[in-house]
């Protein structure tokens, strides 16, 4: 069974300073063979101190795309949307050009009229399908990924790039789905924390019940604490 390369570090700082530089080896190369860089950021608390030490990077920003895993139904600027944050500790700091930042268009009255927008914006700058140069996943307790939850119909959704999920902690999501996540030219978690412990160790195992395990484990990376990860072998896979 194929698993993903997993970097344990001492601290979940130390995981997110992993996973920045990590990010940012994808960014240099592929702006130093295509001229530019087509980059994904899921939302949550855990990716904030990875935004922090990524915008603190020397990169050619001005030929970075930034697009989003996943994004809430919710106003512009509420704490329970991802581009806040998203905006506040990478895309400003950074100085990525404002028409390099494609938010999701969660503000739109139609869900389904913000697929099509958005799945428009991803083709114009990665291509039709559009392919990513790299994705960056986290790792909820549930065992999802991006915005993508167990029971979800979203989980269902084939030959898009992006699909709605119902609601989930009070709140609709738009998410990209697994073909365009798999697609992606590398995956790269960042999972910290012992609440993620039992998620983790289902993952690795290859536990077909949790939704992140139909990421593809080739060319996927996870950065961990230890925290994360204690000591010892994944758990046999389940049937």
């Amino acid at each position: 069974m194929s698993t993903p390369t997993v970097r344990v570090l001492a601290e979940a700082s130390e995981a997110a300073r992993h996973c920045a530089e990590t990010i940012a080896e994808v960014i240099e190369r592929r702006v130093a063979t295509t001229g530019r860089a087509a980059v994904a950021f899921s939302g949550g608390s855990s990716p904030n101190a990875m935004f922090d030490h990524l915008a603190g990077l020397d990169l050619p920003w001005s030929r970075v795309h930034v697009f989003q895993v996943d994004e809430r139904f919710v106003p512009l600027g509420m704490a329970d949307r991802n581009l806040t944050e998203l905006r506040n500790r990478l895309t400003g700091p950074a100085r990525i050009p404002p028409d390099h930042v494609h938010p999701m268009p969660v503000d739109s009255d139609s869900p389904h009229r913000a697929l099509a927008t958005y799945a428009a914006e991803l083709m114009g700058v990665c291509g039709n399908p559009p392919v990513l140069d790299c994705v960056h996943l986290g790792l909820g307790e549930d065992g999802h990924t991006a915005s993508l939850f167990p029971g979800d119909p979203a989980l269902e959704v084939s030959g898009s790039p992006l699909a709605v999920s119902g609601v989930h902690h009070g709140h609709r999501r738009m998410t990209l789905t697994f073909e365009v996540i798999n697609r992606s030219r590398s995956r790269v978690w960042l999972v910290v924390g012992p609440a993620k412990v039992d998620a983790l160790d289902r993952l690795l195992s290859g536990d077909p019940t949790i939704p992140a395990s139909s990421v593809e484990p080739e060319h996927s990376v996870i950065f961990c604490d230890r925290a994360a990860r204690p000591p010892g072998p994944p758990r046999s896979p389940r049937n």
